[in-house]
């Protein structure tokens, strides 16, 4: 009796997020072919970028059918990250790089660095990217014209993940998973409740007048998470944002070891999945309809013949969404087949940052020690 009706709880927690994935994945589109509607601003932040630095300035130099500017802050880099901005701007003048000032109490680093930049930037479509990611050379012109067609004051999209690790393997591609499966995409584009809204911090492209009416960055100096942040910004002041499939036009590697992987998922989780009012209700809907129905179906023998359709048809819908990602976002299909475990994986990390904030741990990054609400502690350490 009782595995039969969390068999049947199972096959609906799945079943809604799969759902609404196949009907999402239809509304995120990649960006149709575009001509710039007038110059663009390339705005980097960069601490201790010297690894990804010169690949990303060589992608974003290499864009066509576009003029731009490319400013990038060097937020007190202890490494050749300047160094290696003022060589590739010796070669050309569109490339600039300038000094951060000092970081200011209660700031994020990064948040701070982009509101500097948009001071810095002359033109009137400002796009945000971090220090890893690679552009194609049609990305930014596709961008502006999509922007400007679509009405909306900020887009923001998922580039291509570079994984080589297990836990990159494992986890990154679980970022597309919640935000298809979890975000009714048309009731976003329909609302523009703050609620309903989602971003990549990766890549942001922003109308510099709405940027500046709403506050842009300033008004999210404490957070570590611009990605879900920004949007609610622009969303709060009356502005409608949009989502983009990034896929063919950027690339990222996020992480680059399993302990980078760890802290770097695990550092603003706690404004996201971690957060105090939705750990709970994330955790029961993802163990209920992705790491439930494979429990069931090892406990076949013990399930009657319903339970045990129930189970099977639990655990069609989980893996649908992860199989359909991987080819559709050039996904390791080895990915997809430890689901479950993935999902155990980003679950204990939410968990574990819950429980760091709850006990007042600091969050350590880019060098930098913030304490449980994000504000900048005094305490310097090397950056791993």
């Amino acid at each position: 009796m009782i595995l039969g009706i969390l068999a049947a709880a199972a096959l609906v927690l799945s079943a809604i997020p799969c759902g609404l994935f196949l009907v999402n994945l239809l509304a995120y589109r990649r960006l149709p072919p575009g001509t710039a509607d007038g110059p663009i601003s390339v705005l980097i932040p960069a601490r201790n970028e010297e690894q990804n630095l010169r690949a990303t300035l060589e992608s974003v130099l290499a864009s066509s059918g576009c003029e731009i500017e490319v400013i990038v802050l060097d937020d007190h880099s202890t490494d050749r990250t300047a160094d290696i901005v003022r060589e590739m701007a010796a070669r050309d003048a569109r490339l600039r790089v300038e000094p951060a000032p000092p970081l200011p109490a209660g700031w994020c680093g990064k948040q701070h660095a982009c509101s500097i930049l948009s001071k810095l930037a002359r033109h009137g479509l400002l796009v945000f990217i971090d220090a890893d990611v690679r552009l194609a050379p049609d990305a930014l012109s596709r961008m502006s014209a999509f922007i400007n067609k679509s009405g909306a004051a900020l887009a923001s999209g998922v580039p291509r993940q570079e994984l080589a690790t297990f836990s990159e393997r494992l986890l990154i591609p679980l970022i597309h998973f919640i935000l298809l499966g979890f975000l009714p995409m048309h009731l976003m584009r329909r609302s523009r409740a703050p609620a309903i809204s989602a971003g990549c911090g990766q890549l942001f492209v922003v109308q510099r007048a709405a940027y500046e009416a709403c506050g842009g960055h300033a008004r999210l100096g404490s957070s570590l998470h611009d990605g879900i942040k920004l949007p609610r910004v622009f969303r709060r002041a009356g502005f409608r944002t949009e989502l983009f499939d990034a896929t063919d036009i950027a690339t990222c590697r996020m992480y680059h070891t399993n302990g980078e992987t760890w802290r770097g998922l695990g550092k603003n989780a706690t404004e996201g999945l971690a957060a105090p009012e939705t750990i709970l209700p994330m955790s029961f809907l993802l163990l209920g309809g992705q790491v439930l129905p494979l429990v069931l179906l090892a406990c076949a023998p013990l399930l009657s013949s319903p339970a045990l359709g129930c189970a099977l048809l639990a655990t069609f819908f989980s893996y649908l969404p992860r199989y359909l990602a991987a080819k559709r976002f050039d996904q390791p299909v080895s990915s997809v087949c430890l689901h479950p475990l993935g999902i155990l994986g980003l679950l204990l990390i939410q968990w574990n940052a819950f429980v760091r904030s709850w006990l007042g741990t600091p969050n350590h990054w880019k060098g930098r020690s913030y304490d449980s609400s994000c504000r900048l502690l005094p305490e310097f350490f090397e950056s791993r």
